[in-house]
């Protein structure tokens, strides 16, 4: 997805250099951050290849949603959703949801996954919302620096 998309008082693009400090920002502010993952590496990760990018809303020019979308070919994956706290409840959150699974859609991927903290029940009810179901699959992690297992 390259091209600007407006939905619902969001226009939706890909986030761009000057983008990340909001972004980061925006996800600190929605509790989104932990201290084991560097939000900015995150992004440049993401932004790396063709598989992967992060989408933000603007209302106004200002970043109030932002998705991280990508895939393996097969599933498709969605992280950094995020709704600016004061903005919550007004269809933003549907509408950047929507704009990753479009992005998926064009990229001929079939299925989306996300996954939610158990303790973040408001997120689960939104996602639930959107026709999403609770897997049945076991996750298992495992750190490849040399990391302890986080919570």
């Amino acid at each position: 997805m390259t091209a600007e998309v407006t939905t619902s008082a969001l226009a939706i693009a890909p986030i761009t250099d000057g983008d990340v400090a909001d972004a980061i920002a925006l996800w600190q502010r929605c509790g989104l951050t932990r201290p084991w993952n560097d939000p900015a590496a995150d992004i440049a990760l993401a932004r790396r290849g063709p598989g992967s990018a992060v989408l933000v809303g603007r209302d106004n020019g200002r970043i109030v949603a932002t998705a991280m979308v990508g895939h393996d070919g097969h599933r498709g994956w969605v992280y950094y959703v995020a709704v600016d706290p004061d903005r919550q409840g007004k269809g933003l959150g549907r509408s950047i949801m929507s704009a990753a699974e479009d992005w998926l859609r064009a990229a001929g991927v079939p299925k989306l996954q996300l996954l939610v903290r158990r303790e973040n029940t408001r997120a689960g009810a939104f996602y639930q919302s959107l026709g999403f179901e609770e897997s049945t699959s076991v996750m298992f992690a495992k750190w490849l620096d040399g990391r302890e297992a986080t919570p």
